[in-house]
């Protein structure tokens, strides 16, 4: 069985991710196949609509397959990774400008890779399952494939608290924060993609959707607001320091534990997006800078190596949490010329 499994059936487009052992990980050839069925479907007649969906009960996407990315990158070889960026990051963009509905059935884990993957489709479904996160500052990276455009455009502050902490939303935090458009038990899946499949309608959607669960995150918003609001990351630890409720130092442990420079990029690429922006192709555009630099500027190879090659959990980050200079995090955000994404 390949990876992925891409067919026309009844009045859908259906994409399938098969790779459950690897908790349908997204490789590079996995991007590819994706947008060769997407450019396909297009423009076809016989197709009313896109499922977009993945196999196995743990995860949609837990994220990016990195670890060939990391082989090559330790032996000088940057264009490998760089090549895999640019290509999903075009095959992002196309999900977020699709012509027709793109119905996404998100289960189990949602990381990464996977939000790059469902988090930009036009109906966006969750099941109770759902753990939706973005984790890329534990590995020495910034958030990407389209999710620092949904981070910016989160209610208040949450898009920085979930950007620097990697919290897991469930389906009712995932929906409050614009990652998810509709709550939908899992057991009622199948009978509704038959119906998308019969009829080419996304009215199905609506019918079979329920109240989303309740929304922790929702509930703390202000106090997220408050501890988030300065936009600096030294501030922002010293806030999270000084408050004593368990989501504050829940996010205290996980800031001391994340890539200080990844952080401060991070910070910045969302104040540089603002906090409603309408274009997803320039949040793509500008995480692409930093991807295109990351191994060597960066602490990407060492926050790899840490947490998914040696996985001893212990990183020697490039700089302390409250020294990230200025101008290593304008380095990473430049412009870069010929080499800007082309989408």
């Amino acid at each position: 069985m390949t990876d992925i499994l891409t067919r026309k059936t009844g009045r859908a487009g259906h994409i399938t991710l098969t790779r459950p052992k690897a908790l349908n990980a997204l490789s590079w050839e996995m991007c590819l196949e994706a947008e060769k069925a997407l450019d396909a479907w297009a423009e076809d007649p016989e197709v009313a609509l896109v499922i977009l969906d993945a196999t196995g009960e743990r995860a949609f996407c837990a994220g990016g397959d990195i670890a060939e990315m990391y082989r090559r990158g330790l032996g000088g070889d940057l264009d490998f990774g760089r090549r895999f960026w640019a290509d999903e990051y075009r095959m992002n963009a196309k999900l977020a400008a699709y012509p027709k509905p793109i119905v996404a059935f998100m289960h189990g884990f949602i990381m990464g890779g996977g939000v790059g993957l469902g988090g930009h489709c036009s109906h966006r479904v969750v099941g109770e399952s759902a753990q939706v996160a973005m984790p890329e500052c534990g590995i020495g990276f910034v958030p990407d494939v389209g999710g620092s455009y949904l981070l910016a455009r989160a209610p208040g502050r949450l898009g920085a608290h979930l950007a620097l902490t990697a919290a897991r939303m469930g389906p009712g935090d995932a929906i409050h924060a614009g990652f998810a458009d509709l709550f939908m038990p899992e057991e009622s899946w199948p009978l509704v993609k038959d119906r998308l499949i019969e009829t080419g309608e996304v009215s199905a959607l609506e019918e079979a959707a329920r109240p989303a669960p309740a929304s922790p995150m929702a509930q703390a918003q202000a106090e997220i607001d408050a501890l988030y609001s300065s936009g600096d990351l030294g501030a922002i630890e010293a806030a999270l320091a000084s408050a004593e409720s368990d989501l504050a130092q829940a996010a205290l442990k996980q800031v001391r534990r994340n890539s200080p420079l990844s952080m401060a990029v991070t910070l910045a690429m969302l104040d540089r997006l603002g906090r409603a922006p309408e274009d997803i192709r320039a949040a793509l555009a500008q995480e692409y800078r930093v991807a295109h630099r990351i191994m060597q500027q960066g602490d990407f190879l060492e926050g790899v190596r840490a947490q998914l090659i040696d996985k001893d959990r212990t990183p020697r980050w490039s700089l302390p949490l409250g020294g990230v200079p200025e101008e290593r995090v304008a380095a990473l955000l430049a412009p870069l010329g010929e080499d800007e994404l082309a989408l």
